[in-house]
């Protein structure tokens, strides 16, 4: 009856069907090394992740095009900041991904990917000096996370809005220190906002006036990198940024 039991479990378990994968699995002890397989993804994200002091992230949708004016406004940024010593961190994948990566690329700056390959969409661009594949969400997710000393979102999908909301949850509930967020891009932004001001603020109560402020909305590449270069130096107490 018990051997039924845990069979029953097993079949219906999200751990064993989502995450330990049994269709690449025989039996227990090989799921287990799977857990494994996570820890070495943490243990080469930092690993990586420590040999780059300065850091700005960028996210934005993987589907923009060279020809879009957020890629290129997201290129020009990432060189300006790499120009002062700021490693350019992101997903690794197209898009507003590529535009970050190539913008430090060019000028010869630090550009990091932080990858995971997707059946559709994305693929590690070839702007990278440094990179890592990862085979699991969560464990890039907590790289990219605590990556950086600024966070830079231009419009993108639901892998945007969530690393999004991730990021100001963190500062919200002071897991992490108050550090830039950027929301580039007022006309895409602004729905948000006012659903924040009316809906979470107003009319549920469910946040602080103070939480609006954990990020700031710009609208050109100036604002931007005044903002982030400001706040860094504020920060850090660095003065050669």
């Amino acid at each position: 009856m018990l051997g039924k039991k845990r069979t029953k479990e097993k079949a219906t378990s999200r751990i064993v069907t989502e995450l330990l994968d049994p269709q690449e699995a025989n039996g227990d002890a090989v799921q287990s090394w799977r857990v494994f397989r996570i820890m070495s993804e943490f243990v080469q994200g930092f690993e990586l992740l420590r040999q780059h002091g300065l850091a700005a992230t960028f996210w934005g949708s993987a589907r923009t095009t060279p020809d879009n004016e957020y890629y290129q406004a997201t290129e020009e940024l990432a060189a300006r900041l790499a120009k002062k010593k700021f490693s350019i961190i992101s997903g690794g994948g197209p898009g507003i991904m590529e535009a970050s990566n190539v913008g430090a690329f060019k000028v010869g700056g630090k550009s990091v990917g932080l990858n995971i390959e997707l059946p559709f969409e994305q693929k590690l661009n070839p702007y990278t000096t440094s990179s890592l594949n990862f085979n699991f969400f969560f464990s890039r997710k907590v790289m990219l996370t605590f990556a950086s000393e600024a966070y830079v979102y231009f419009p993108g999908g639901f892998g945007t809005l969530d690393e999004f909301f991730e990021i100001i949850t963190l500062i919200q509930t002071k897991k992490i220190e108050p550090i830039p967020v950027i929301l580039y891009g007022k006309e895409y932004w602004a729905p948000l906002l006012q659903f924040f001001e009316q809906q979470l603020l107003k009319t549920y109560q469910t946040i602080s006036p103070e939480d609006l402020k954990l990020f700031t909305v710009v609208d050109s590449v100036d604002e931007a990198y005044e903002h982030i270069v400001k706040e860094v130096k504020k920060i850090k107490n660095v003065h050669q940024i």
